[in-house]
């Protein structure tokens, strides 16, 4: 009988055509497994650096968003219960400049969304490390890891819930201003902690033009706390066996460049008038045509969404006046007939977008607190809408606002009557306040016992 072949196993078969370096089952805890060239301390201490500079201003913008509605004037304005210490630092927030909030806020939500693809390429430079083993080698180890924890996880969640807002895709549990609220906090826990243990380390790598590269898989590798001089530590961020390089880590950085310039280009321009709003294609208040006419700019919540009829606004409509004097009613037409005034100021919202200075004229706050019974000391204020659901159809401005000769209750826009989207009858505009502090369809103030 002829002698019959034997034929290789398949593993016999993958055996013989890969290296032996690769037969041997590699896992993420495996430096090895990790194998892009590009990789290295000085790539991730570059985009460290950007974060340290971009996401610090996001945080402060963020407070101050959160002061501007004056949250501990009355709990209607407040949707963080219980926030206790966290609202340390809120002051009255002031009425000047007049773009005050619109410069805060739409620095707050732009640069938040520029910085998407640092964080991205900032994650991904070090996700070997969130696999390395042991989790911790020592304490000061420990405490880094568990500031990672706390500012990946805090980072990712404060950037998936503002995007979502901003898209206006409510998907998260919750009222989206009580969890940006806190979960800012916990972010700035790992974030305060991250810096303070790998600023100097930063610094270092980026003075010293780099670090050799090292092998960072053995068990004694440095512990990050307490590493040697970068000139002659290994990088523990390089690869120890890279793939031929497809790009260098300077082409690496353009790409992200280029792609939070993207993101620029096509967001920004929803706080610009003209061909800049056009072409903010990727936020819900900007590359879309406002139409022609006084009444011609952004809106947030249409007179439709919230089930304003024109029975609510027309000649049964009165303004409803509350104070010392007693209960006071204005028809539109004798709002009309007082003394009008006019200012001009911008629509600032919290989704980053805003107007450009629009022309209003109408009655002056502090002249109605006069009617109300404050003659000469305007108290704070508390606004009602038409509006019957929603979030802030009820808001409270402070003394200051209300004394400010440019804070309205406005009846006409740029020459012409509100529209229905914009408040008619009337509306509050008060110069450096949110939005959603401007109150449409207004029905009743109530001077004082505030």
């Amino acid at each position: 009988m002829p002698e019959r072949r034997r034929t290789p196993t398949l593993p016999a078969r993958l055996t013989d055509r890969l290296p032996a370096r690769l037969t041997a089952l590699r896992t993420p805890a495996d430096p090895g497994f990790w194998r892009s060239p590009v990789r290295g301390a000085r790539f991730t201490a570059v985009l460290g650096m950007v974060l340290l500079a971009g996401l610090t201003l996001v945080f402060v913008t963020g407070l101050l968003s959160y002061a501007a509605y004056n949250p501990d004037l009355d709990p209607v304005n407040d949707k963080t219960p219980g926030k206790g210490w966290l609202g340390f630092y809120l002051f009255a927030w002031p009425t000047g400049p007049h773009w005050l909030y619109r410069l805060t806020q739409g620095l707050h939500v732009t640069v938040g969304i520029v910085l998407v693809p640092v964080l991205l390429a900032k994650l991904w430079s070090v996700v070997p490390r969130l696999f390395a083993l042991p989790p911790a080698r020592s304490v000061g180890h420990a405490l880094e890891r568990l500031s990672v924890l706390l500012l990946v996880g805090g980072a990712l969640f404060q950037f998936i819930t503002g995007l979502l807002n901003i898209q206006l895709d409510y998907l998260f549990p919750g009222s989206f201003y009580t969890l940006h609220f806190y979960g800012a906090w916990v972010f700035l826990a790992g974030f305060v902690t991250h810096v303070a243990l790998k600023l100097p380390q930063a610094v270092r790598v980026l003075r010293s033009g780099g670090i050799p590269r090292g092998g960072p898989g053995s068990p004694t590798a440095p512990d990050p706390l307490t590493a040697p001089d970068p000139l002659t530590a290994p990088d523990t961020l390089a690869a120890p066996d890279p793939l031929p390089a497809t790009l260098s880590r300077r082409g690496a950085l353009v790409m992200v460049g280029a792609g939070s310039l993207l993101l620029l280009i096509t967001s920004a321009g929803r706080s610009f008038d003209g061909p800049l709003r056009r072409i903010a294609l990727l936020t819900p208040r900007g590359g879309t045509d406002q139409g022609p006419g006084p009444n011609a700019f952004q809106v947030n919540k249409t007179a439709a969404a919230v089930r304003i009829t024109p029975a609510d606004t027309g000649e049964r409509w009165r303004l409803t006046v509350r104070g010392p004097a007693g209960e006071l009613r204005f028809s539109r037409a004798e709002l009309l007939a007082m003394e009008q005034h006019t200012a001009a100021l911008p629509i600032a919202c919290v989704e980053g977008w805003s107007t450009s200075d629009q022309l209003w004229r109408g009655v002056r706050l502090s002249d109605l607190a006069a009617l109300a019974g404050y003659p000469d000391s305007p108290p704070d204020v508390f606004v009602e809408s038409l509006q019957r659901s929603g979030s802030f159809r009820k808001a409270a401005l402070r003394d200051n606002q209300v004394r400010d000769g440019r804070s309205l209750l406005a009846l006409e826009v740029n020459g012409a009557p509100l529209s229905p989207d914009h408040g008619y009858p009337a509306r509050i505009i008060v110069p450096a306040a949110p939005g959603v502090l401007n109150t449409k369809w207004v029905e009743t103030l109530t001077f004082g016992e505030l």
